[in-house]
């Protein structure tokens, strides 16, 4: 019988989940909590322990490929992460649909800050066998999956306020709910801001949006 994992303290939480919760340096990480936790208390060893625990799970993950997000160029490397990975995030697009750039810009913003969870992209045309087998008929089509089986899929943005303007965190929201994130990592408001929003939707063109692929 395994032991349940305790809950983050909310600390450690808030030191993980800033914008250097993708960093590589753990010292940096332990440097920020002592300024967040400056005080001599009894929990401040344990923050510390779930500090370092957290930091090496997440780089073990990122070691496997999570914390990535990855153009795959063939069916059986969706298949082989779906089934080798306990979370795994797959979005079929078409290089021509305008509204599938605009959710690889928000996966690709997702994908540093959740290692627990592989997230990978395949075009629709190079999938045929998974397109007929998963009813793949409207892009952007973005499927969860968990120990390789499919437990929730977004199709359009209709999830995600019919609105190209969406925040990062709506879809965070969605995934989490979906079991393939731990947590919400964006604030309430998160995700592709001022300037940073407006470069990337410079780059995103004004092709056909039109969700129905089929």
């Amino acid at each position: 019988m395994t032991t349940p994992t305790a809950p983050l303290d909310a600390t450690v939480t808030k030191v993980l989940d800033r914008d250097r919760a993708d960093s590589d340096d753990e010292d940096e990480l332990l440097a920020e909590l002592e300024r967040e936790d400056s005080a001599l208390d009894g929990f401040r060893e344990r923050r510390l322990q779930q500090l370092h625990d957290e930091f090496a799970r997440a780089a073990a993950h990122r070691s496997g490929g999570g914390g990535t997000y990855l153009n795959v160029e063939d069916e059986k490397a969706v298949m082989d992460i779906t089934t080798n990975n306990k979370n795994s995030v797959v979005h079929f697009f078409h290089s021509d649909f305008r509204r599938c750039k605009i959710l690889d810009t928000h996966l690709e913003l997702l994908a540093p800050k959740h290692p627990e969870c592989r997230f990978v992209r395949i075009e629709v045309e190079k999938a045929p066998f998974l397109v007929e087998r998963l009813g793949v008929r409207v892009l952007p089509c973005l499927m969860s999956f968990i120990d390789g089986k499919q437990v929730a899929r977004i199709e359009g943005f209709e999830r995600l306020g019919n609105s190209d303007s969406f925040r990062t965190v709506r879809l965070e929201e969605l995934l989490v709910d979906a079991g393939v994130l731990e947590r919400v990592r964006f604030a309430e408001d998160g995700g592709l801001l001022g300037d940073e929003e407006a470069r990337r939707r410079e780059e995103v063109q004004d092709e056909d949006s039109g969700d129905d692929w089929d």
